[in-house]
């Protein structure tokens, strides 16, 4: 097994879901840092101001991204994002984390290639325990 994840990004609104997560994080050791922005807009100001700047320590290698928040929601982001993403000149593994359980949601987020998989709330230890283990393998 290689390192550690460096650097783990969460892109959702839902405050009681972010500490979950965090506290998972934190607990079973799964990365070093984990950034969160409460909208896509705000996350993909970041990745802009990061092709300006490219330290590759600052990109994230896995980015849980909700669907439904204000200002930018996830669907937005995805059509940005995946413009953007191969001049990171990093792997990122997107995944999808929504309450949504509409198939519809689900089959168009698997459509797109920059989405690895979609994840339906409350996510698991088990799911974050095999996302970033899987990661480092």
């Amino acid at each position: 097994m290689s390192e550690k994840i460096g650097l783990a990004c969460i892109i959702d609104d839902d405050s009681m879901y972010v500490n979950l997560v965090k506290r998972i994080v934190e607990a079973k050791n799964l990365c070093e840092n984990l950034m969160v922005f409460k909208n896509g807009k705000d996350a993909l100001n970041y990745f802009e101001v990061l092709l300006n700047n490219l330290d590759k320590k600052m990109i994230p290698e896995i980015i849980f991204l909700d669907l439904n928040m204000p200002i930018m929601d996830g669907w937005e982001f995805l059509d940005n994002f995946t413009k953007i993403k191969n001049k990171l000149e990093k792997t990122i593994t997107l995944y999808i984390v929504s309450s949504s359980i509409n198939p519809v949601d689900i089959e168009k987020a698997k459509s797109i290639n920059t989405v690895k998989d979609y994840l339906i709330k409350p996510v698991t230890i088990e799911d974050l325990e095999a996302i970033f283990l899987k990661q480092t393998l």
